[in-house]
């Protein structure tokens, strides 16, 4: 299984561009008072909305959306939901390619 890790900010919201398995990806990360909530574009239109964003599970969860893998969260301190005031540090974010 191939990982890559995605650089996040310590920022309560925050939109980035990745390139995962040859296509364009958009990443919309926000803090709400009910948790970590991740928006995922993929080529310009919105696959997944509102994925409440949780230690160790798959933010994704299907394939048939044509991803070709999924998000992780990792707490490297424990195992803890993350917050955003510890993205980029203490939690991190993961995509796993589907094999």
């Amino acid at each position: 299984m191939n990982a890559v890790q995605i650089p996040l900010a310590a920022t309560a919201s925050q939109t980035l561009n990745v390139v995962l398995n040859q296509q364009l990806v958009r990443l919309d990360v926000y803090q709400r008072s009910t948790g970590l909530f991740m928006d995922i574009w993929l080529n310009d239109e919105r696959i997944v909305a509102g994925a409440i964003c949780q230690n160790l599970n798959p933010v994704v969860h299907t394939d048939y959306l044509g991803l070709g893998g999924d998000f992780v969260f990792v707490d490297t301190q424990g195992s803890d939901n993350p917050t955003y005031d510890g993205l980029g540090g203490r939690y991190v974010l993961t995509f796993a390619e589907s094999q």
